[in-house]
């Protein structure tokens, strides 16, 4: 089960919405599935890196690597870890996708908010079992 605070479900929350409608990304930081800090990231998909027919930042995210490995250094100087993956899904539920799945690693939680007409509904985590499918992860709200 992820641990999770209000005030970081808000961030996670007004991230999705600066940027709708295309998706938001970012990282949790912490110990153990207790998240101690969000990092926002930018959303670096494009057309040409992936070249995926239909897909654009809409309904798609990807971390740029070297932001990646600078993300894994601050979480060191910090004593933390990276325990999962936070990104939006505009005007769709919050269930992984194929390309999610695709770029999941084994031990993050992966948090998704949903956005309807730009409007927060509902937010999930989810994790990758032995097959590598997701399934759900129950998120524990502390304040």
């Amino acid at each position: 089960m992820l641990q999770i605070k209000l005030r970081q479900l808000q961030q996670i929350q007004t991230h999705a919405l600066k940027t709708y409608p295309e998706e938001c990304c970012g990282l949790l930081l912490g110990k153990k599935k207790l998240v101690q800090q969000v990092q926002e990231a930018e959303n670096s998909w494009s057309q040409e890196i992936f070249n995926t027919p239909g897909a654009s930042k809409r309904n798609r995210f990807s971390i740029a690597p070297q932001k990646m490995l600078a993300y894994s250094k601050l979480a060191r100087e910090l004593n933390l870890e990276i325990i999962g993956i936070y990104h939006s899904h505009p005007e769709h539920p919050p269930l992984p996708s194929e390309f999610d799945r695709a770029i999941a690693h084994q031990g993050y939680s992966y948090l998704i908010i949903s956005l309807r007409q730009g409007q927060p509904e509902t937010i999930l985590s989810w994790v990758l079992d032995e097959n590598n499918q997701f399934q759900p992860e129950a998120i524990i709200r502390i304040d």
